[in-house]
């Protein structure tokens, strides 16, 4: 049987995979140049997270030892500026397909939030440790960009279609 270690390494190149396929594949359905240029910058980040853990999975192969990496920093407000204005929020409609996309993409988030995370608590490696701390982390600026768009495109609907009970 495959250690845990091997196991959640597999598991989380593969979520980075799955991710950067759903972010590419959105960026090429919608029309909108802007939903594009975002979805792209997504699935980027999912290949430079998945080449970050096929090195420690390669290491980790080769020595059961993670190696300590350069990781880059969190470009969170970057993409926050980018994701979260005014124009880009205006080209997608509250129930279209770029807003179920961001739906389903709030979930895969949480999803890898969650896994990152628990590994972060139990890896006694501390290059592991920190490995999963910064994927979780990055995570969490996924998450909150995307959710903070899903509740505005929320709040837009029942904006324009009058939905307040006052």
């Amino acid at each position: 049987m495959e250690n845990k270690t091997v196991e959640i390494l597999k598991m989380a190149i593969l979520m980075e995979r799955r991710g950067r396929a759903f972010y590419a594949q959105v960026a090429e359905q919608t029309k909108s140049p802007e939903v594009k240029e975002v979805f792209n910058i997504m699935a980027e980040e999912e290949i430079m997270h998945e080449k970050i853990l096929a090195e420690e999975f390669k290491n980790y192969s080769k020595s059961q030892n993670f190696v300590a990496l350069n990781l880059p920093e969190d470009n969170y407000n970057q993409i926050a500026k980018l994701i979260l204005n005014k124009d880009l929020k205006n080209k997608i409609s509250s129930a279209s397909f770029e807003a179920a996309a961001i739906s389903a993409a709030i979930d895969m988030e949480t999803k890898a939030i969650e896994v990152y995370a628990e590994r972060a608590k139990t890896a006694t490696d501390d290059n592991e440790k920190k490995l999963y701390q910064w994927l979780s982390e990055w995570e969490k600026g996924h998450h909150k960009i995307l959710l903070d768009l899903d509740n505005e495109l929320k709040e837009k609907i029942w904006f324009d279609n009058q939905f307040w009970p006052f």
